[in-house]
Order: C-alpha cells, then sequence, then structure tokens
C-alpha cells in the first residue's frame, strides 16, 4: 500500500484530547468528529487539511485517553497516515483497529518541514521526501495489521472474514 502527501506537523505527546477533544465524544459519527480533528492543538486544523494528507509527530502520539474516536476523526477528516517517533500503545492498536495507517519512524520529526511532501510505502515503511529524495526507513506495517487496513478496520475485516465463510 502506498501513499502521498503533505505534512502537517506536531510535537511530541500528542494526547488523544488534542486529537478528538472529550466535549465532543457525545457522537461516533465520522463526519462530525472530522470536524473537530485537532481542534485543541491547532484551532484551523480541520479546515485547512485536504484529503491524503499525512501528520507527522514526536514521540507519544495518541498518549492520554483510551478512546477509538481519535483514529476515527483523522480518518475522516481525511488524514491518510500518521507517522511518529512512537505512539501510545492504545492508540496504536486503535489505529489499527479502526483502519487508520500509522509507522513508527525514529528520525522522521527532524527530517522534514510542514508542507513537504512524502511518498509512504506502508508494507515496506519506505518514506521518500520529494524535496530532496531522501529516504527514511518506518518500522514495516505488519501483514496482518496491512490486511485490516485494507478492508477498513476489524470490524469489516470481521464481517468479511465471515462472510467468505458462507
Amino acid at each position: 500500500m502506498k501513499t502521498k502527501g503533505r505534512i502537517w506537523k506536531f510535537g511530541n505527546d500528542i494526547n488523544t484530547d488534542e486529537i478528538i477533544p472529550a466535549r465532543y465524544l457525545n457522537t461516533s459519527e465520522p463526519d462530525e468528529l472530522a470536524k473537530h480533528c485537532m481542534e485543541d492543538a491547532d484551532p484551523e486544523f480541520a479546515n485547512k487539511v485536504q484529503k491524503g494528507d499525512i501528520i507527522v509527530a514526536g514521540s507519544n502520539f495518541g498518549c492520554g485517553s483510551s478512546r477509538e474516536h481519535a483514529p476515527i476523526a483523522l480518518k475522516a477528516v481525511g488524514v491518510a497516515c500518521v507517522i511518529a517517533g512512537s505512539f501510545a500503545r492504545i492508540f496504536y492498536r486503535n489505529s489499527f483497529n479502526m483502519g487508520l495507517p500509522i509507522l513508527e519512524c525514529a528520525d522522521i520529526f527532524e527530517n522534514v518541514e510542514e508542507g513537504d511532501v512524502i511518498d509512504v510505502t506502508l508494507d515496506s515503511g519506505l518514506i521518500t521526501l520529494e524535496k530532496n529524495g531522501k529516504m527514511l526507513q518506518a518500522e514495516p506495517v505488519p501483514g496482518f495489521m496491512q490486511a485490516l487496513i485494507k478492508e477498513g478496520g476489524l470490524m469489516n475485516y470481521v464481517t468479511e472474514k465471515i462472510k467468505n465463510k458462507k
């Protein structure tokens, strides 16, 4: 799986309340969550982001409360993938369960600027910076997690498995 997009850059310890503030958790509707995505980190993010854009962050992205709303909001607003130095473990798993591609790349943050365009190959973890051709290596997405992403998340994956057994 490949994607290419423009970077939105955030720092370390971006928590789930910054990704989707708790005051909007009275719904699970993706379109409603998208309107408030990253609102507490960048109030204009949801209005500026374009489908296919990529978030790059420092370490511990998705820390804080365990909620599937955070990856749902990111996916619904059009974010193609998130690349960070590291992820909070529950966010890591919730992202794949919701079908949001994420990659861990220790040296991504210091090698890109907001607005840069990058090519990402999820299965191999290869990231290519368009501005200078520099290549970075992220941890490749494990095969099972790739299957979850391709199906749009765990529920779709399980539904397809059950449907195909009949």
